[in-house]
């Protein structure tokens, strides 16, 4: 099939099963113009409470996602024999790409200033507020780096949960899942126990993404009834360095990492993965995905032993498109509320988002739930920044489907790099379309 048909395929299917994200941003961009000409303070303020509960909804999952998130990829990987054959070759294939990612991101979001077409339709208070909050910590923690350092192990882990302080969070996470994994078979009731915590949270995540569409219609018409219509054309910048982002991922970072790191040709892989990339666009989720992406690589070549154990953790730790909307959504965030982006904010940023990226669940909207980690870092929550979060989501739905569809594409690129690293992969079907399409 032609690469334009699957792209008109793609965005069909995206249409279909978001078809109540869609119709929710349309709504709130009528209703919202309509309010903007017909002033109604009653109706503004409950659009804007019902914004707020979506918001505040989203964060309060946000602990117990990453928490049991990181446990139980931590211990999936354990002292299992395949680790030491090519396990820390897949951690550093993965860093890697996603250190590449956010450095696009940063850098793209550095010189082409997103957020400055949105600084005029933030409040001057709410803009001091942020700014006052920012400063102060970053004062504080470049005081006394090693203190700040100190700060990331908690003294309390109980405390440090109680307090959302997700960095120290993370550690102690870190620290208690790799334990699990040393002591063997012991420790399957407790990790039983996070399992069930992941897909509990991850139903309550379903949840929310049910309401994403009132959500997400409340931001629109909120935003769109406060700043007009005008406010399309001040989040244009965004979503293209987005675009640009993105496209310099699958179309620089991917096919030089295959260059450097193994013989494999990338448009081989492009078009042997065509399928579940774009399901992978259409569903916004690699977890829904990961079954097709499996199945592409298995079908084209890769073996088993590999692809199954590189693509599930990659669908659950792997994340560098999420890294790069991350990084690309908090610099936008801090030029639209005017805070100085110095060298070390800028540096805390990325690293945070690289953090944030990885304890991302592999579904629909997870890429925003987790920036509440960068601005936990950076003093701050979603709460005080509501008007700048109503810009982000008015576009979610789109921007979450491009960068699903290049997170489960760096999937497969790591997978098929170790693969023919390790002499499991098949070229004579991989660079044989005729053969592979014969079998799919």
């Amino acid at each position: 099939m032609k690469l334009h048909m699957q792209i008109l395929i793609a965005l069909g299917l995206g249409i279909k099963r978001n078809w109540h994200i869609f119709f929710g941003i349309i709504a709130g961009i009528l209703v919202g113009i309509f309010l903007h000409s017909h002033q109604n303070i009653l109706v503004s303020n409950i659009l804007t409470f019902v914004g707020q509960i979506f918001i505040r909804l989203i964060q309060m999952v946000v602990i117990p996602l990453v928490v049991s998130a990181i446990v139980i990829g931590v211990t999936s990987i354990g002292d299992n024999k395949q680790l030491s054959k090519f396990g820390s070759k897949m951690i550093l294939y993965y860093g890697i790409i996603t250190v590449a990612a956010v450095v696009i991101g940063t850098a793209l979001a550095l010189v082409m200033h997103p957020g400055n077409g949105a600084a005029h339709y933030i409040t001057e208070n709410a803009a001091a507020e942020v700014q006052t909050t920012v400063a102060t910590a970053m004062d504080e923690q470049q005081g006394n780096l090693l203190n700040m350092f100190l700060g990331f192990i908690p003294s309390n882990p109980l405390n440090a949960l109680a307090n959302g302080n997700m960095v120290a969070i993370i550690v102690f996470v870190l620290i208690f899942a790799v334990a699990l994994a040393k002591v063997g078979d012991v420790n399957r009731p407790i990790v039983s126990f996070f399992e069930s915590i992941f897909a509990a949270t991850m139903k309550i995540t379903d949840w929310i993404m049910f309401l994403a569409a009132p959500g997400v219609f409340a931001l629109t018409a909120s935003a769109v009834s406060s700043f007009g219509i005008d406010i399309f054309a001040s989040i244009s910048k965004y979503l293209l360095v987005l675009a640009i982002g993105f496209l310099l991922q699958l179309f620089v970072v991917y096919p030089l990492f295959l260059r450097f790191f193994s013989k494999v040709s990338i448009w081989m892989l492009y078009s042997a993965i065509a399928e579940a990339m774009m399901v992978a666009f259409g569903t916004a989720s690699s977890s829904a995905t990961l079954p097709l992406t499996i199945a592409c690589c298995e079908k084209r070549g890769i073996s088993h032993k590999i692809s199954s154990f590189v693509l599930p953790l990659g669908a659950t730790l792997n994340m560098d498109g999420t890294a790069l909307l991350q990084v690309v959504a908090v610099i936008f965030l801090t030029q639209a509320y005017g805070v100085a982006l110095t060298p070390f904010l800028i540096v805390q940023i990325a690293l945070l988002a690289i953090i944030a990226s990885s304890t991302c669940a592999g579904i629909p909207g997870a890429g925003l739930i987790t920036i509440a980690l960068i601005l936990n870092g950076m003093g701050l929550s979603p709460e005080q920044l509501v008007a700048g979060f109503a810009f982000l989501f008015t576009i979610e739905r789109i921007t979450d489907m491009m960068r699903t569809l290049v997170n489960v594409t760096s999937d497969a690129v790591v997978v098929a790099a170790i693969a023919d690293n390790e002499n499991e992969i098949n070229y004579d079907l991989l660079n044989n379309p005729a053969k592979y399409e014969e079998l799919a």
